[in-house]
């Protein structure tokens, strides 16, 4: 095959990147860098096994011909980027999002968007299922990625309605694994950066909401499942066993043998209390499950990091 994964150098693009190169397909990248990094696809850009375009994926528009699969993954994904680039958040998930379905329109190609849980807002349904349409703030700061992701899925549900393009969309729940960046807000790899160096742990509220973990590897093997089906409706991928701040603080402290202490800092406006995915429809229609429990992932990162410092 040939696909075209946009957001292809970020933390799960690369990871597909990886995947599909392995398979022996054709992998053209589109990446602006805004927050991906060229360091996640260096070792096939040295060997020459993908195509790199350093683009913007709101300005492309052609692409060389005969692609199959388009994997529209382009986002700043964590608060701390998508709160830093606001603007360009909402272009991606609009203008970015239009461009990748007229190519696939044109081209006859699968569409895959990754969504997010986040299109649940701080939600009042527990566990989160597929119709649930969440409870989102369309103009807290949170909303330039919640409805960005919201708007996404209402465009690509209508190529699929109006112009027959054969469209999937997953909901990503907490992913983490290996080329997180430290830096960007998200819990497990601020959490692991801080404990290797005994520094406290920062956290949001009383630390009692919760997420749900989903390694790295276990998401790979379910996007790759969702885009090889016919199914155009949403599909929540995660892990569905449900962890406090607290005890995931609790679990990397013990696992970096850390003597970091805690450090309690405000909820941010418009956080989500609760965060669980029903999976039921990603057992049903993809035949998957997780398979990596949160102890043995973190434990993956942890050394990713400790060599990475190295």
């Amino acid at each position: 095959m040939k696909v075209l994964i946009t957001g292809g150098a970020g933390f799960i693009g690369s990871h597909l990147v990886d995947h599909y190169v392995a398979a022996g397909d054709e992998v053209i990248v589109i990446d602006s860098l805004i927050t991906g990094r060229r360091e996640n696809i260096a070792d096939h850009l040295n060997r020459g096994s993908i195509t790199f375009l350093e683009e913007d994926v709101c300005n492309v528009d052609m692409i060389s011909d005969g692609i199959d699969v388009i994997m529209h993954l382009a986002s700043p994904a964590s608060p701390f980027d998508y709160l830093r680039y606001p603007i360009e958040t909402m272009r991606t998930s609009s203008v970015g999002t239009f461009n990748m379905l007229e190519l696939s329109r044109r081209e006859h190609a699968k569409f895959l968007l990754a969504s997010t849980s986040e299109v649940y807002g701080d939600p009042e349904q527990h566990p989160q299922k597929e119709d649930y349409w969440g409870n989102v703030n369309p103009v807290g700061p949170r909303a330039v990625y919640d409805e960005g992701k919201r708007f996404a899925e209402a465009l690509t549900a209508a190529y699929n309605r109006e112009h027959k393009v054969e469209t999937t969309i997953v909901r990503i729940f907490n992913t983490y694994g290996e080329r997180m960046k430290e830096e960007d807000g998200r819990v497990v790899p601020t959490f692991i950066s801080q404990a290797l160096k005994n520094e406290p742990l920062t956290i949001f509220g009383d630390g009692k909401q919760t997420r749900s973990f989903c390694y790295i590897s276990d998401m790979v093997e379910a996007i790759t499942k969702a885009v090889k089906i016919g199914y155009a409706y949403p599909i929540n991928i995660g892990n569905p066993k449900e962890y406090t701040m607290l005890e995931v603080a609790d679990i990397i402290k013990k696992l970096c043998l850390s003597t970091s202490g805690l450090e309690f800092l405000p909820l941010p406006e418009n956080d989500p209390k609760r965060r669980k995915p029903d999976i039921a429809k990603a057992k049903e229609i993809l035949g998957w499950t997780p398979k990596v429990d949160l102890n043995a992932g973190l434990i993956r990162i942890i050394e990713w990091f400790r060599r990475k410092d190295d």
